[in-house]
């Protein structure tokens, strides 16, 4: 992609809201819409191009408002759909756009569709869903009687008996939240109408939650395949039949074709897909085949996983590198790269990846440096701006996630795990350390609210807030203004190419960016310890470096290439040939 026909999310920073976090304009405890309204500041004076918004639609908020129960709406915690486009307005006016949350794999056991759809089993909506009948050989209700041994991952069994038909629905998520069959036309159809319906209403696209889950490898009898049981789990593993399944690219070329062809190039489409190969997502965002324009891969974040995602393993420099490098590489040519670190389903990752303690400033920053400088479309999540961290709740009862409470009380009431262990796992990596209020000042309740949170609030908040930030450029938010200043000015940090430094250097991070006649030289140390700089055998030109200008970094005063890496230090050098 050359700098001719770059689209402009090339050089776009997204910001994404968790609105139930975000700021509370009524006291109520809970984030809202007139609460966004009221620090566009904030976002504008950060400089980001475009809001991502978390779903705000009527939802029984089972799985936080990821269960959606009305699609065309607006649930009354967050306000109104007046409120919704006069924030629309606003952001518009401030030259931001605003995206929504799409969450189509599934819906709320309460939306109009599934409750029609369960009612009986001849009426018209039943096939809207997967319901299929008790294993052959088994009663409804019998022990591994459920069509497939798959398990959800909310913990428990996939398939929900329903006791009106004795037919069991699927749910990858939570019970709460049936999945859509997409292989039935009126599903596509009522959805494609939707999402119509909102860009009509002037919303510039959409982040679409697991869309690679739309399509389900289905058996010739219409089953769908137990998955591998592994000596670790208590059900089947069926994400090879529901990750990226026969009929996606169809389903999205689709969706293309039917929601957004012929309205123009100002909007922006996302996949989330779990478990994306490079090769698919060369092929989701190749520009020719208009599927999406990137999409969410999570290959990185779950290099520190073990069996699962709360066995907490330390993270190796080299196995990010290897990733990060592989996917700069497939993406080169065709398609493009989402970047990012935190969001509402990752713990913070000062904490994770950085040291939240003496270095938080540091780590906080190298971590973006490193991030932002890679080729592809940065993503800010709310409070990473600040240098947030995970909340460190010392009780099961300071958790609100359907995911980590469903965890806990799966593994203690099968003897797979001790209180401790788990304790210190949801600390390390639970949704809810994303979740907390964004620390606006040091006030009480931080800024967030007048009332009682609905979550606590992090106690650090009288050191980390955002009004403690906005006059001092050595702060968290001063480095974030800078870098994305950098990249709306250099084209070489959009679209310059990318070449791996050190791959084998497990305490620092090398690349280098090359558009025409301009090169950037990134360095980060992901370490405690000063770290000397050793590029002569990766670098041709090494001593040209030497006197190369610093463009930004994140310690107070310059340094050149060939002198030592402080604690946590990033550094982007820049050569004009």
């Amino acid at each position: 992609m050359n700098s001719a026909d770059a689209p402009w999310w090339t050089s776009a920073v997204v910001y994404q809201i968790y609105p139930r976090s975000f700021a509370d304009s009524n006291g109520d405890g809970i984030g809202d819409l007139r609460g966004i309204a009221s620090r566009l500041d904030h976002l504008e004076r950060l400089g980001v191009d475009v809001l991502w918004l978390s779903p705000v639609y009527p939802s029984p908020q089972d799985d936080a408002g990821y269960d959606i129960s009305d699609y065309q709406g607006i649930d009354p915690v967050f306000g109104t759909l007046a409120d919704f486009d006069a924030l629309l307005a606003d952001v518009h006016a401030r030259g931001m756009k605003l995206v929504m949350d799409l969450v189509v794999n599934h819906t709320s056991d309460e939306h109009p569709w599934f409750v029609e759809s369960r009612s009986s089993a001849d009426n018209p909506k039943r096939d809207w869903y997967w319901w299929r009948p008790a294993r052959a050989g088994t009663s409804p209700g019998d022990v591994g009687a459920e069509p497939s041994n798959w398990g959800s991952a909310f913990s428990g069994h996939a398939w929900d008996l329903d006791p009106v038909t004795d037919e069991y629905y699927l749910h990858l998520f939570s019970r709460k939240q049936p999945d859509l069959n997409w292989e039935n036309p009126q599903v596509r159809a009522a959805v494609h109408e939707m999402m119509r319906w909102w860009l009509d209403r002037g919303v510039d696209g959409f982040r679409m939650d697991v869309i690679n889950f739309i399509s389900k490898t289905v058996a010739p009898d219409g089953s769908l395949p137990d998955g591998e049981l592994n000596h670790h789990s208590l059900y089947g593993d069926g994400f090879a039949y529901y990750r990226d399944g026969p009929r996606m690219h169809e389903f999205l070329a689709e969706m293309h074709r039917e929601v957004f062809a012929g309205r123009g190039d100002k909007l922006l489409t996302v996949g989330e897909m779990p478990g994306v190969t490079v090769d698919d997502a060369v092929l989701y965002t190749d520009p020719a085949r208009a599927e999406v324009d990137m999409v969410f891969q999570f290959e990185h974040v779950d290099l520190d996983h073990g069996v699962n995602k709360f066995d907490v393993r330390p993270l190796r420099l080299t196995d990010l590198k290897a990733s990060f490098g592989r996917w700069q590489d497939a993406l080169a040519e065709t398609g493009w790269n989402s970047l990012y670190w935190n969001n509402h389903d990752q713990p913070r990752i000062v904490s994770r990846f950085g040291d939240d303690g003496e270095y938080r400033t540091a780590s906080a920053t190298m971590l973006a440096t490193v991030l932002h400088l890679h080729r592809g479309t940065p993503y800010v999540y709310q409070g990473e701006e600040l240098g947030m961290t995970n909340a460190h709740f010392e009780r099961i009862d300071d958790y609100r996630d359907i995911e980590s409470l469903n965890h806990y009380a799966e593994a203690i009431a099968h003897g797979l795990s001790d209180q401790d262990t788990l304790l210190e796992a949801l600390r390390a990596v639970s949704r809810d350390n994303a979740r907390t209020p964004v620390q606006w000042d040091a006030t009480t309740n931080a800024g967030f609210t007048t009332g009682s949170p609905w979550i606590a609030v992090n106690p650090n908040h009288v050191e980390i807030n955002a009004a403690a930030q906005y006059d001092d450029p050595s702060s968290v938010f001063g480095h974030y203004r800078r870098l994305i200043e950098l990249r709306h000015t250099e084209p070489v940090v959009a679209l310059g190419d990318f070449t791996m430094l050190a791959p084998d250097d497990e305490a620092v991070y090398a690349f280098r960016r090359r558009l025409g006649s301009t090169e950037l030289l990134v360095l980060g140390n992901f370490t405690a310890l000063e770290q000397k700089v050793t590029l002569d055998g990766a670098l041709d030109d090494a001593q040209a470096w030497a006197g190369a200008d610093l463009v930004l970094g994140n310690y107070p005063d310059d340094a050149r290439a060939d002198l030592p890496l402080r604690p946590w230090e990033a550094r982007v050098y820049r050569l004009d040939r």
